[in-house]
């Protein structure tokens, strides 16, 4: 059996604009995740549960579809489901094309919950409020650009699980 030697490709070092501008995206989503979970906890809702009604403003999924965007294993959102549907904030019903498809949706109150929740996050609202529409309207395209690098989940599922306020550009 001839075997080569596998190359291994040196990352390329970044320069200090790349640096900081990597910090400053951290600082960001630090930022977003502390205020999107203490709106979760004000709610009575796990920053899972929230997540997953989050996600679910596209419409009814499959449960296997959740648990691939949220990147967790089906049984965690076997149990995440359970909880939000015993509070009422989702159905389960068997895909009309597939009946050993569960497909998960809001009901109105888990979508009230989830939109009282979007609503509720000031994290953004105060940051873009310094720039001005365009610039608000370039950050979105240069943000929408650099996720479409990224490959097939990152735009749509990266919307769904991080809500945006009403200031900020939708992804």
């Amino acid at each position: 059996m001839d075997t080569q030697p596998t190359e291994v490709i040196a990352p390329q070092p970044t320069d200090a604009i790349t640096r900081e501008v990597v910090d400053l995206m951290a600082n960001l989503v630090a930022l977003f995740h502390r205020e999107y979970e203490e709106a979760a906890a004000a709610r009575s809702l796990t920053g899972a549960q929230a997540k997953v009604l989050a996600l679910l403003r596209r419409g009814p999924m499959p449960m296997r579809h959740i648990a691939q965007t949220l990147s967790c294993e089906p049984s965690n959102i076997t149990g995440i489901v359970d909880r939000l549907e015993s509070r009422g904030f989702v159905t389960r019903e068997a895909d009309q094309h597939d009946r050993r498809v569960k497909l998960v949706a809001a009901t109105e109150a888990g979508s009230d919950a989830s939109e009282e929740l979007r609503e509720s996050l000031n994290f953004a609202r105060e940051p873009l409020a310094a720039l001005g529409a365009d610039e608000r309207a370039t950050l979105r395209d240069l943000l929408r650009r650099m996720l479409d690098g990224v490959g097939p989940h990152a735009p749509a599922d990266a919307a769904a699980t991080a809500p945006t306020t009403p200031a900020a550009p939708t992804a």
